[in-house]
């Protein structure tokens, strides 16, 4: 497999440049002094970026963007990049060496002393992103990808000095088996990505692959509640710290508190001894076990605490996690990324202990293949609302429905007793709730597709 090192440099061209993780990646190997071009379906603010940074960028894909570039070392492509493709099928007949975008920045990782990976069903945004602002409040320099638009940094990407890298770590389609890290983070193992895993059982093996990937005497922290852990965690000559609600894990809270805006405090415990309290600037109880994970990895590298703490004091969340949109007639806005069950527990949950007369939901299902996995699922957390309004399914990737729509959870949600309403474009939903929400109402838009837009149109955004 091609190697990536950053001594040499190299000419890589990327098929698919646009999307936030190539975008990121490609970002960093400019900024390294790599020759970087690449091609996607249409321009936008993340290709313009990448232009004034000094890359070449092709409108749309064929073969004569790879005939342009004559001196090409190694082509990178995503998972959407299917073998017939026009610019992949020219880069195969020159015989270019390629590598999925997953290898690429595992081999992007091997060229920092440390390397830290954060992985999880859920949270790997958020705790990546309060990793970064520990991190950044002790004065280091890290370099830095994440997942979602995190202001602190100005965008998904953050270059630093190559002692040290943090990166989120996806299992879908056993993308993190390709990293090198020397640290790692899993902050919990549930069931999704049901359309390429084919149970519970497979995504734990996957999950304990992941963690032979350290090296011995890496760091491994790990959730206490993860069911079965030692089968996780097996016998790898590693170092090991919890994280969790057990008294027995390495850090736990206690005496966890409110404010007004649902934002929690807690008193940290490392290893049964009282570290002091921790103040978080992001709201639910969710984040409480983020935190314990993010304050456990940066604290076994050798992170002040007072730093860490005053770090996370300071993270304010990054887009589309519980981020509020706006205030229009007095109904506030706010917009979450939560697609899985687990996640609608913890958004629904935050939204309880923050301030409003009645708390509507508007949720766009994320593919097919999940929607049916956990309908009953969805629709037992979905009425922790006291009012649903249901999109259409964002099919995604998929184009088989599989036999099912959102009338169908909206059906499961009416008969847990919660108002539920099935309303197919966005255009009716807003007129929706212009009709019926009121004043002190919180409105959350929800989901992993294109829902931010209802919420965004209503507030003129």
């Amino acid at each position: 497999m091609y190697q990536i090192d950053f001594n040499k440099g190299a000419h890589v061209h990327f098929i698919g440049i646009g999307g936030i993780s190539m975008s990121g990646l490609a970002e960093i190997l400019l900024k390294e002094g790599f020759q970087i071009s690449g091609s996607d379906a249409h321009p936008s603010q993340l290709t313009s970026h990448l232009e004034q940074l000094g890359a070449r960028i092709y409108c749309g894909q064929s073969a004569s963007n790879i005939e342009q570039e004559p001196g090409i070392d190694v082509a990178v492509y995503t998972a959407a990049i299917h073998e017939d493709n026009p610019e992949l099928a020219a880069v195969q007949k020159r015989g270019i060496p390629t590598l999925t975008r997953a290898q690429l920045l595992g081999e992007i990782m091997r060229n920092y002393g440390q390397a830290v990976a954060v992985a999880g069903t859920h949270g790997k945004t958020t705790t990546t992103s309060m990793i970064t602002d520990m991190l950044l409040a002790a004065g280091l320099n890290p370099t830095i990808s994440v997942g979602g638009i995190l202001k602190d940094i100005g965008g998904n990407i953050r270059v630093g000095g190559s002692e040290l890298f943090v990166t989120e770590a996806c299992e879908y389609t056993n993308s993190f088996l390709s990293f090198y890290p020397t640290a790692e983070v899993i902050l919990n193992i549930e069931e999704d990505h049901l359309d390429f895993f084919k149970d519970i059982q497979e995504i734990r093996h996957s999950f304990g692959e992941f963690v032979k990937r350290l090296p011995d005497g890496g760091l491994l922290v790990i959730n206490s509640g993860i069911d079965r852990l030692e089968e996780i965690v097996g016998e790898k000559n590693c170092r090991v710290v919890t994280f969790g609600k057990g008294e027995d894990s390495d850090y736990t809270a206690k005496n966890i508190a409110y404010d007004e805006f649902a934002r929690p405090s807690y008193d940290l415990l490392i290893r049964g001894e009282d570290a002091g309290r921790v103040t978080l600037g992001v709201t639910g109880e969710h984040n409480v076990y983020n935190s314990l994970a993010a304050l456990a990895a940066v604290l076994e590298l050798g992170v002040n605490l007072d730093a860490a703490i005053a770090g996370l004091k300071v993270f304010g969340g990054t887009d589309r996690r519980f981020e509020k949109k706006g205030v229009i007639g007095g109904v506030t806005i706010i917009d979450d990324y939560a697609h899985h069950p687990q996640e609608i527990h913890a958004t629904l949950e935050a939204a309880r202990h923050y301030p409003h007369r009645k708390l509507w939901c508007v949720f766009q299902p994320h593919t097919y293949t999940r929607t049916k996995a956990f309908m009953d699922q969805f629709a037992q957390e979905l009425a922790r609302a006291d009012e649903v309004i249901v999109a259409d399914i964002y099919a995604a990737r998929e184009t088989d429905n599989l036999g099912i729509s959102s009338a169908n959870l909206v059906e499961k949600i009416r008969a847990m007793g919660t108002k539920a309403h099935y309303i197919p474009s966005f255009d009716e939903i807003e007129t929706f709730i212009l009709q019926n929400c009121m004043q002190g109402d919180v409105l959350i838009t929800m989901g992993a597709g294109d829902i931010v837009k209802v919420g965004e149109k209503l507030l003129g955004m």
